[in-house]
């Protein structure tokens, strides 16, 4: 997903109040008619709205200034100016505002279809109707509308995913979500080839069968990931925002301690990811002639729930999906049995 966005700056404004407006009233057979101008209209609103079919902060990427409109003034007849239309700024379930100059959170939003009103439109002037007296008969004056209020924020998306896929680089998680899903992302015998997490859909069975299932590939992780080391704690971040992890091991390439060291790493940066639900998978299965691969695997996690597969072939991948919408689905909350992982 090449227009993958997390995080993006808003500078958004609410409408300001239309104005109140002078006018007296003029008849044939009322010479000297009294005020009669109405109130303007109140400015819009800015309000966030949660989307379920957005995935991403794309669209409110490079956008300048957000403007809810302003309310119309008033007329003569004591006419009320037309309110302003509420500016609504929609998002993906998962996203978390914060105020930029003071960084204080403001609201997670995680529902689909709450909406967050953000900024409040300004109160339209009185006209000058509302201004008469016995002492003051004909005032030419009315209110101006209140200005709407301002403010920049930071949209961050939380949640990216149900599942996400960690591993080393070129541990075959490019090629898994490929072969789970209708996403194409780059496949290739080289580090890094992932740079942005790419998101899949996994359509499994019906909604009563557990329905879609969102899959990030998650940029390869090195040892030192939460100093800086390979793509850094960026790529941390994303992790962090999964409900559930597939740790991937090359069985062509079974190293020491893969998942704990990947464990580590999560825990480093944020302990409740090492408390995580999760499945291993051991990768490229066609490769592992021998099954010594599998067998090793088995044995080291025996604690872990072990699924084998291989993109080329599709084998393992009708229990990998099972067990992924399992994941997906489940209560996400911490198991304390988990703790440290592996």
């Amino acid at each position: 997903m090449a227009g993958f966005v997390d995080k993006v700056t808003l500078t958004v404004r609410a409408g300001n109040g239309g104005a109140g407006a002078v006018s007296f009233r003029r008849e044939k057979y009322v010479p000297r008619g009294g005020p009669d101008g109405g109130d303007g209209g109140r400015g819009g609103d800015v309000v966030f709205e949660v989307r379920q079919n957005l995935k991403t902060l794309a669209h409110l990427q490079g956008r300048g200034g957000l403007h809810a409109e302003n309310g119309a003034p008033g007329a003569g007849r004591r006419k009320h100016g037309r309110d302003g239309e509420e500016l609504v700024v929609v998002v993906p379930p998962g996203t978390a505002l914060s105020d930029r100059p003071t960084g204080q959170p403001l609201v997670d939003l995680t529902e689909a279809g709450r909406r967050w009103v953000y900024l409040r439109g300004g109160r339209g002037g009185r006209g000058n109707w509302h201004f008469r007296s016995a002492t003051r008969q004909a005032p030419r004056f009315a209110q101006p509308g209140e200005e709407g209020e301002e403010g920049e924020l930071i949209a961050e998306l939380r949640t990216i995913a149900d599942v996400g896929l960690v591993g080393l680089p070129n541990a075959g998680k490019s090629s898994l979500l490929a072969a789970l899903t209708a996403a194409t992302p780059r496949v290739a015998a080289y580090p890094f080839t992932t740079t942005v997490p790419q998101l899949g859909v996994m359509r499994f069975g019906d909604l009563r069968d557990g329905g879609d299932v969102l899959i990030a590939d998650i940029p390869g992780l090195l040892e030192g990931a939460n100093q800086g080391v390979g793509l850094g704690t960026r790529f941390l971040e994303h992790i962090s925002r999964t409900r559930a992890l597939a740790f991937l091991i090359d069985l062509s390439d079974l190293g020491v301690g893969t998942v704990e060291m990947l464990s580590a790493e999560l825990a480093a940066f944020d302990p409740e990811l090492a408390r995580r639900r999760r499945v291993v998978v051991g990768t490229k299965q066609d490769l592992d002639v021998d099954g010594e691969g599998e067998r090793e695997l088995r044995s080291r996690y025996r604690d872990d729930q072990v699924c084998v597969v291989s993109s080329a072939t599709g084998f393992g991948l009708g229990e990998i999906r099972q067990v992924l919408s399992r994941l997906a689905q489940a209560d996400t909350a911490p198991d304390p049995s988990r703790v440290g992982g592996g």
